[in-house]
């Protein structure tokens, strides 16, 4: 095995992952591709059957791949050299702001895009309706992946949901539809109570369960496999869609 000297200190690895014509294994290529980014010169070894990768995992007692050594350590697969490495490990059950984060500033984007498409401008009078307006829609979006799992979390705090089921299977499509005719400016006089009372129970239902029962519970505001805390932000995203029920109606009253 080839050895470099980095700093100092031999930085050497030697790597097993399955390489075979019908799979690729992505947890091999990205072992790889951090022990390289690391400086380490990698001995790439390929399991190119499923008898040659049995035959590793009994040999060395592991049930995955792939497998990294350093040394004359087995460090192991992808989680663990990262742990080895000093970086963090993703932890699926692990709560986080940032898809909703993505998913806002995404909107945010987009509400400029239309800005500019339409008027030549970013900064716009209606900038801040297409900003909200996408957002929803996003939102929406992201509950029709899986209506059924949005429901069963919806369940664990929304109010109307909870006293009558099948809210929880409507909400999606009501959001999404709302954002939609919002982004048009069309048939506002249906978007927008849609967009007050769904933002009003969420509101209301949010308050009650985060601020007055304590309760911590993971938000269904990004779709059912979400690990966004039930908190402030999904009490934010409430209130706006109430301010866009009242906004859009009576913008169109005062032009």
């Amino acid at each position: 095995m080839t050895q470099v000297s980095a700093g100092g200190k031999d930085k050497s690895a030697q790597l097993y992952r399955m390489v075979m014509e019908d799979h690729l294994c992505p947890f091999g290529l990205k072992s790889k591709d951090l022990l390289e980014r690391k400086g380490f010169e990698v001995e790439d070894h390929h399991l190119t059957s499923r008898e040659e990768t049995d035959a590793f995992q009994e040999k060395h007692g592991v049930d995955t791949t792939p497998q990294t050594f350093i040394g004359e350590k087995r460090v192991g697969g992808y989680e663990e050299l990262r742990e080895y490495l000093g970086l963090e490990t993703p932890d699926e059950d692990e709560t986080s702001y940032q898809p909703v984060i993505m998913l806002f500033a995404t909107a945010l984007l987009l509400g400029l895009a239309v800005s500019w498409a339409t008027t030549g401008t970013l900064l716009t009078a209606r900038m801040p309706e297409y900003f909200v307006a996408i957002a929803m829609t996003l939102l929406g979006l992201q509950k029709l992946k899986d209506v059924e799992s949005f429901s069963t979390m919806f369940l664990n705090y929304d109010l109307l949901a909870q006293r009558h089921v099948r809210y929880g299977y409507v909400y999606p499509y009501a959001e999404t539809l709302a954002g939609i005719l919002m982004v048009a400016g069309a048939l506002v006089w249906l978007a927008a109570p849609v967009a007050l009372f769904i933002g009003t129970v969420g509101a209301v239902s949010v308050f009650k369960a985060v601020y007055i029962d304590k309760r911590e519970l993971r938000c269904a505001c990004v779709g059912g496999d979400s690990n966004v805390p039930l908190g402030f932000v999904s009490l934010t995203e409430n209130l706006i869609m109430v301010a866009m029920g009242i906004w859009m109606p009576l913008r169109m009253y005062l032009l």
